[in-house]
């Protein structure tokens, strides 16, 4: 079965560079996504418990746009992706995260998704 691709997008208080250190920084991303990071050049491997998982950073515009390929995506094509927007209407910084799953899996992907944004709401300043 082929993997489909979903979007979801979250508003937040904090501003477009502070969320930008949470989706890239070791210190940060230890607090919401994972239980440990290590950066080598572009290459980010990931650790939660006793697994490991690498992702190469595929493109990196600070405060707008973070995407990454997890060495093992199915697809050449697959990634994980962050757009940093600001409202203009409200100011609020908008989050939009488009990532991979099974087509089966797309209800619980997004509601795994909306539980580490109210982690990371809470350990970003909102």
């Amino acid at each position: 079965m082929e993997r489909v691709q979903f979007t979801l997008e979250y508003l937040f208080k904090a501003s477009p560079a502070i969320l930008y250190q949470f989706l890239t920084e070791p210190p940060c991303l230890i607090r919401w996504f994972c239980d440990g990071v290590d950066i080598n050049g572009d290459i980010y491997t990931f650790k939660w418990g006793e697994v490991e998982e690498d992702a190469y950073v595929v493109d990196d515009f600070e405060d707008e746009l973070f995407r990454i390929h997890w060495e093992s995506a199915e697809g050449d094509n697959e990634h994980l992706e962050f757009k940093i927007f600001t409202s203009a209407v409200t100011d609020e910084t908008i989050l939009h995260i488009s990532d991979y799953c099974e087509p089966d899996e797309v209800e619980d992907q997004s509601r795994y998704w909306d539980a580490l944004m109210l982690r990371l709401r809470s350990v970003c300043g909102g």
